[in-house]
């Protein structure tokens, strides 16, 4: 028995052959020269005549024959596909994960489009926000987000202060320099909030994603290694259109 992955793997060249065949068929029923003849002969008038050969041009193409090559072509494409998607109906797989059965009796389709999904929601967690590695976080309840615990630290201002270089005298003014001094005026409280993930709880989220993405796989793999009747539908298409 012909399985459903033998199929698939012909499918790929069977519709290559066939749009070459049917783009080369196209083109040759579109060229009017190749498709008319000629054939004709010269008498003289009398027997002193001027003497002309025969003339002639060969039909090269036959539009029935074209046609037939056409159907010939997509035949087996009509059946290839028939028979994959009859089949596609009935293979089926389970999906399942660590023993755990996730989804059961899963058509190929719709394997295929787990597959696309997956790969989609893979891209998506592996780029989620994860928490700054440096701050130690807990997860507050009140507010359903992570926080850090409360620093503190002094703030401070610049305050002006005279520095004496040399005491005045009746012939010059003294000699006085300014500079700034940081002075403590108050204190911040600062506790900082984060809506990110553990990077632990991102890792757990990539690893669930990817045994899922490889449970499906094999099921696709292993509902396309069921065996296929062999379907005859172009036969009866084309022996409708061109009967």
């Amino acid at each position: 028995m012909t399985k459903l992955n033998q199929i698939i793997a012909v499918e790929k060249g069977v519709k290559s052959k066939s749009l070459q065949d049917i783009t080369a068929a196209h083109h040759k029923v579109q060229k009017p020269a190749l498709l008319a003849g000629i054939s004709r002969t010269y008498q003289p008038k009398d027997e002193e005549g001027e003497q002309l050969p025969p003339e002639s041009a060969r039909v090269q193409i036959k539009a029935e024959e074209a046609l037939r090559e056409m159907s010939a072509s997509l035949t087996r494409l009509f059946d290839v596909t028939a028979t994959k998607d009859w089949a596609n109906c009935s293979a089926r797989a389970d999906v399942t994960v660590d023993g755990r059965t996730v989804v059961s009796d899963v058509p190929v389709s719709y394997l295929l489009f787990l597959e696309k999904q997956l790969t989609d929601l893979h891209t998506f967690v592996k780029k989620l926000p994860v928490l700054d590695a440096s701050e130690s976080w807990s997860l507050d309840p009140s507010t359903d987000l992570w926080k850090t615990d409360p620093v503190r630290t002094i703030r401070t201002k610049k305050v002006p202060r005279n520095h004496v270089k040399a005491e005045a005298t009746d012939k010059h003014p003294a000699q006085v320099d300014v500079y700034y001094e940081d002075v403590p005026i108050g204190y911040w409280t600062t506790v900082k909030f984060s809506g990110a993930l553990p990077a632990r709880r991102v890792n757990e989220l990539l690893e669930r994603v990817e045994k899922l993405q490889h449970a499906v796989k094999f099921a696709r793999e292993e509902a396309n290694g069921a065996e296929v009747t062999d379907r005859r539908v172009g036969d009866a298409v084309f022996g409708y259109l061109f009967g």
